[in-house]
């Protein structure tokens, strides 16, 4: 294991194996635990066949303050055994945070795949078990064979008495594995789908109340956590009656021990002490086991957590943090791109290309479904497409680390998503806000007088998702966003779509801004007063390249209506 290399072992694995001092300590102290629990066991047998016959107080009370101290110095192991378990899942979750939310990111953006959104959840769900009292029986469970040839060493009828009732503990336990993982795993997944549903449905609660959605939502969510309460009663019920057999055979396997141990007292085989304290090593033997089963509901949602998170975390792209390439002047270069959703025959890109020199602006237009946004997230490296090739300044977009990549960008989507926190901090992208930087993004998108407006300005807290702004405030902020940091290359989609005449104004100046700086620009967008900016225009139809030229021509060989209202624009802003 050791001498695997990291790609070979897994984020799951590396997390384990750094985790491995907290675990390698509470197995040490497991040990001592589990030794120190013999106490009670021997202070009985010395009690009575020692003390009880010898009448002897001294040694009464040596022994007493021996045993107290032995069950003293225990308390104190499990109290570190259990500080240490803490650690480890403090630890682990610390480390698997930052990586968990970058799979969840990529896997929420990869088009086709399943949402991990519960990969959060997941990790709180691996900490509470390693945190947990569930875990104990892990560690307490290779200590059985010992307790049992203790057992051994009193009389051999005790200890095969103790064999058979481990045995048949240790059958029930793969049966209830048996009997239950079908259910629990049909209830992990149904409750995954029906947690989906409800997320989606309050992503869209604006929607459902409008519309009056809200019954048939609570009806189709009814039908799916039936699937959850079937697969959960079904696993209760034979979990359940495997648990309620056990503590029966284990109350029965104890009195049976005590039953031959009575026998072997009467025919003075061994002492009353004997008895008694293989009655309560046996009880001892037998505890991980029942325990084990007691929790294994808490064990299989730790197994599932940690199989999910190894399926997350195999599709986190690696990239090297050492690796920083020149900051871009904006050249854009995309070659015979095609790209398709995985499970989907035809493509919704085919074979596009074209090349924009800095400073170029590319209008970007064609039927609905004709796959601009697809495009769009393929150029800023959001999708990587299955052939062809997107280059800034010569540096694939796909492969480029994200976190060096990201500052040269600038993105504004059709869906306009802000975040909680401030004005000046969703402008900043979430990083700690520059003045100077934020004030000149605002002020290139003519957006400053609008924040100066809202309740307390920059430092005004939009709310979850933006809701304290108006559709057109939170894509005019989007754009500050977009062009923060003097990015090469910015991608503009429906820029418009939510604007007033004041705003759509501010955008064409940001625009001829970004043309004065020399930025390289794409815009998807159908109205003249945006295309009149551009120097080049791409029609896309079914995914390829229906026309691709100057401005000028394509308006013409699209419609010559366009035509005419782009030339009429072209004198309105005497170009």
């Amino acid at each position: 294991m050791y001498g695997l290399s990291h790609e070979e072992v897994g984020l799951m694995q590396q997390f384990l194996r750094s985790c491995r001092f907290y675990f390698l300590y509470s197995g040490l102290f497991s040990m001592f635990v589990n030794l120190l629990m013999l106490t009670m066991p021997l202070y009985l047998l010395q009690l009575f066949d020692r003390v009880i016959t010898s009448r002897s107080v001294e040694t009464l009370i040596m022994l007493t303050i021996a045993a107290i101290g032995a069950l003293f110095i225990m308390m104190l192991l499990d109290i570190l055994r259990r500080r240490l378990l803490l650690g480890a899942g403090v630890a682990l979750d610390g480390q698997m945070g930052p990586p968990v939310i970058s799979g969840l990111i990529q896997s929420g953006v990869r088009p086709g795949s399943n949402f991990f959104v519960a990969g959060l959840r997941d990790v709180a769900t691996l900490r509470g078990y390693l945190t947990g009292s569930n875990i104990y029986a892990l560690f307490d469970a290779p200590w059985v064979p010992i307790f049992i040839a203790v057992i051994f060493l009193f009389h051999p009828w005790l200890g095969w008495v103790a064999v058979c009732g481990a045995l048949i503990l240790f059958c029930l336990g793969y049966i209830n594995e048996k009997v239950t993982r079908n259910p629990l795993d049909e209830m992990s997944r149904s409750t995954r789908h029906a947690s989906h549903y409800i997320d989606a449905g309050l992503r869209n609660a604006e929607v459902i109340n409008a519309l009056g959605m809200l019954s048939d939502l609570t009806r189709r969510w009814q039908g799916l956590n039936a699937r959850v309460i079937d697969a959960q009663v079904r696993a209760g019920q034979r979990g359940g009656a495997i648990s309620a057999v056990t503590k029966f055979l284990r109350i029965v396997i104890q009195i049976i021990s005590l039953f031959i141990a009575a026998l072997l007292v009467i025919r003075q085989e061994v002492t009353v002490g004997v008895m008694m304290a293989s009655t309560l090593i046996l009880a001892r033997a037998l505890a991980p086991v029942e325990s084990a089963i007691v929790s294994w509901k808490a064990l299989v949602d730790a197994r599932d957590a940690y199989r999910a998170l190894t399926d997350l975390l195999a599709g986190v792209t690696a990239t090297n943090a050492d690796l920083e390439l020149p900051a871009p002047s904006g050249k854009l270069e995309v070659g015979q791109v095609t790209f398709a959703i995985p499970g989907i025959d035809r493509p919704i890109l085919r074979r596009v290309s074209f090349e924009l020199v800095p400073g170029e602006a590319l209008g970007l237009i064609g039927p609905i479904a004709a796959g601009k946004s697809t495009l769009a997230r393929v150029i800023c490296g959001v999708w990587r497409p299955i052939s062809g090739t997107v280059r800034l300044d010569g540096a694939d977009v796909s492969t480029w680390p994200r976190a060096h990549l990201g500052p040269h960008v600038g993105y504004l989507p059709q869906d306009v998503e802000l975040f909680t926190g401030t004005v000046a901090e969703n402008i900043a992208r979430l990083a700690e806000p520059d003045t100077d930087a934020v004030l000149a993004a605002a002020f290139h998108t003519h957006v400053h007088e609008l924040i100066l407006r809202l309740p307390k300005g920059y430092d005004t807290d939009i709310g979850f998702g933006g809701v304290a702004l108006s559709a057109g405030q939170r894509q005019r902020i989007a754009l500050a966003r977009a062009i923060y940091g003097n990015p090469r290359l910015v991608v503009l989609d429906e820029p418009n779509a939510n604007l007033d005449t004041e705003g759509e104004d501010a955008l064409v100046k940001t625009l001829q801004f970004l043309r004065e700086e020399n930025v390289t620009v794409i815009i998807i967008s159908h109205r003249p007063s945006l295309l009149a900016t551009v120097d080049k225009i791409l029609v896309l139809r079914e995914g390829a390249v229906d026309a691709y030229g100057a401005r000028a021509d394509i308006i013409q060989r699209v419609t010559p209506r366009a035509a005419m209202v782009d030339a009429q624009q072209l004198v309105t802003r005497g170009r």
